[in-house]
């Protein structure tokens, strides 16, 4: 007869183990994703300061909607440089590998306590302020003369702009309901833990 003992012993499967080994493994295959990044990175980097050099040498021909389409476009490149940072950094750490940088003064803040739902929601926000910037550029054109935008072009990333941030409170709530059955588990398990100590 099998008793419950026997039961809880894990049997040792050479293929079993090669199988969960190989599938553990297979987390590195994201490593070169993530390098990619750190290239599209740098493109970007390239690309703000392609922006600010004709922003400086063209200072004198530039009308001030000019000036402001630029520098929009320039807080725009800096907000995906921001996003791109914390894809690399916090899905190489999620994901792939711990980064072992506890004592770095260095350490981004919000990389102490990054899971996958603090990642999503931080990727909302940060989408949202990228979508923010362009419903902007958007609006100072289509408030000049001679736009080519059209009212429906306007309407829908508006509605788009919306949409995300239905996403991101959605992600949110989600994010707090999981956390408050965390801790109703918690202390369900801390009470029953005191209890049988108490017997």
């Amino acid at each position: 007869m099998t008793t419950n003992a026997d039961r809880q012993v894990p049997r040792n499967n050479p293929f079993a183990n090669a199988v969960g080994a190989s599938i553990f493994l297979s987390r590195w295959l994201q490593a070169p994703l993530y390098l990619g990044l750190i290239v599209a990175q740098g493109v970007y980097v390239a690309l703000f300061w392609k922006e600010l050099a004709h922003l400086v040498t063209d200072f004198g021909h530039l009308s001030e909607y000019d000036i402001m389409l630029i520098v929009l476009g320039l807080v725009d490149v800096v907000m995906i440089a921001n996003l791109l940072i914390m894809v690399i950094i916090g899905g190489y750490e999620t994901f792939v590998s711990r980064i072992k940088m506890d004592d770095h003064p260095d350490q981004p803040e919000w990389l102490s306590h990054v899971n996958p739902n603090v990642l999503k929601v931080k990727l909302a926000m940060s989408i949202i302020g990228i979508s923010s910037v362009h419903l902007l550029k958007t609006f100072i054109e289509f408030g000049e003369e001679g736009t080519q935008l059209t009212n429906d072009q306007v309407m829908w990333q508006t509605i788009i702009h919306m949409a995300f941030i239905v996403s991101a409170i959605g992600l949110a709530w989600i994010d707090q309901m999981g956390a408050r059955t965390q801790a109703i588990a918690a202390a369900a398990h801390e009470h029953r833990h005191a209890e049988a100590e108490a017997r």
